[in-house]
C-alpha cells in the first residue's frame, strides 16, 4: 500500500482495538495499517487524546467500510 494516499477510514482511541480491525481486513484481503502519535509508545494516553488511525488503500475505502459496519452490526 502507498502510505501517502492511504485513507483513514475510521479513527480509535486505543491501539488494541486498531490492531483488531487491521487484523479483520486483512482476513479479508484488505490490506490495512493503523497510525498512532504517542511518542513511539512511550505516551499511550495520547492514542486517546488523538486517536489511533486506521487506513487503507484509496481503492479499498468502501469495501473495508463495509466489513467494518458487518463486524459491528453482528450480534
Amino acid at each position: 500500500m502507498d502510505i501517502e494516499n492511504a485513507v483513514v477510514i475510521e479513527s480509535f482511541s486505543d491501539k488494541a482495538f486498531a490492531e483488531a480491525a487491521v487484523s479483520l481486513l486483512e482476513s479479508e484481503g484488505i490490506e490495512a495499517i493503523f497510525s498512532a502519535d504517542d511518542a513511539g509508545g512511550e505516551l499511550p494516553n495520547l492514542d486517546f487524546a488523538r486517536g489511533v488511525q486506521l487506513l487503507v488503500a484509496p481503492e479499498d475505502v468502501e469495501r473495508a467500510k463495509a466489513v467494518l459496519d458487518s463486524a459491528a452490526n453482528e450480534d
